[in-house]
Order: structure tokens, then sequence, then C-alpha cells
């Protein structure tokens, strides 16, 4: 059997080396097509958005510039008289809410025989609300005291605290009063159920 090789050049398998060669171009080709496209998108998309930033900014600063302008056109007497009206407008709205008929009720079935009411003065305060004045003539100090616990049991004042006491010419001890009141706290007792006096 020859071992010999009688061919003039030793055979090479070069179509397989070639067709790997074409294949590894071919992907090289396609991953660059594809990297170039990528790259003008982005390019693309960036400056898109680069014009939108900068048109945006344009419009923040037309934005300010009419914010400047109006603030400029505000009159600040205006403003703090507009602020006093609305003041007056809902210290008016507190006082319709203030019922005289039901405070009396309320005076009237607390009122010890005793004690009698000589004044009464409403004032609206911003954080207190309602606060009353209340000025009474009385024998004596525990009277003027069995008056304000019952007021207080009412449920519709508050904070009940004497200001000042003294006693008149006659006699009679007057006493000035202070409480925060609360219309419609509570309803007022029916004659038969208060205290008895």
């Amino acid at each position: 059997m020859i071992r010999t090789n009688l061919a003039t050049r030793p055979f090479y398998n070069d179509r397989a080396v070639q067709t790997w060669l074409l294949i590894a171009a071919l992907l090289i080709a396609a991953m660059t097509v594809f990297n170039v496209t990528r790259v003008l998108q982005y390019s693309r998309s960036d400056t898109q958005l680069g014009g939108e930033a900068d048109r945006d900014e344009a419009r923040a600063a037309d934005l300010r510039q009419q914010a400047a302008r109006l603030r400029a056109t505000v009159d600040a007497k205006q403003l703090d008289f507009a602020a006093t009206q609305a003041r007056q407008a809902n210290d008016l709205i507190d006082r319709r809410t203030f019922s005289w008929t039901d405070l009396f009720n309320r005076f009237e079935t607390t009122l010890p025989d005793e004690v009698r009411i000589t004044a009464v003065r409403p004032h609206v305060d911003k954080q207190n609300g309602i606060v009353l004045g209340i000025t009474v003539v009385a024998r004596g100090v525990e009277d003027v005291s069995a008056f304000m616990e019952r007021l207080q049991e009412t449920g519709a004042f508050a904070n009940l605290r004497p200001v000042e006491e003294h006693y008149n010419e006659v006699g009679l001890l007057e006493s000035s009063l202070e409480a925060g009141y609360t219309p419609g706290a509570a309803k007022p007792a029916a004659k038969g159920a208060s205290s008895p006096r």
C-alpha cells in the first residue's frame, strides 16, 4: 500500500476558512450598521430634546417676566383695603349668627332670684370667637358664683371668670364677668328643668 502523497501541492481546506471569514465579515458589517443607525438615532433625539429644553427655558423666563410685571401692578394699599373689607364682612357674618333671644333665654333659665343683669356687651375675638362681657348686681359673692355655675352647666359658656368686683353705693355687689360664648352649643334648659332658685 502506497502511503506517499502524489499531489504536487498539499490539499488545504480553503472553502471552510473562506466561509467562516465571510460569515464573520457579514456579522461585523451588520453590527456596524446597527451601531451607526443607533448613533444617528440618539443624535437626532439629543438634538430634539436639546431644542425642547431651550424652548422650555425660554418659556420659563417669559413666565418669570410676566409674574414680575403682575407683581409690580399689585397695589399694596388696595390689597390692604380688600383685606380690611373682608375682615369687616366676616365680623358682620359672625354677628349675624349671634342671637340675642337665645342668649336671654339662657340667662332667664340660669339667673338666680338674687342676681340682676345690668349690662351685656358681646364682641368678636379672632382667637376666642364671641366673647361676652356681663355686668351683674347681687347681694353677695355666693349668688354670683351660683349664676356662674349655672351658666357653665349650659355648655354654651367657656372660660367664665370675674373681671372686676366691687360694692356699689347701696351695698350690693357689682361684678363684671367675661365668658366665651358659643351660640347653639347646648339648648337652653327648660324653665322647669332649671336648678331651684
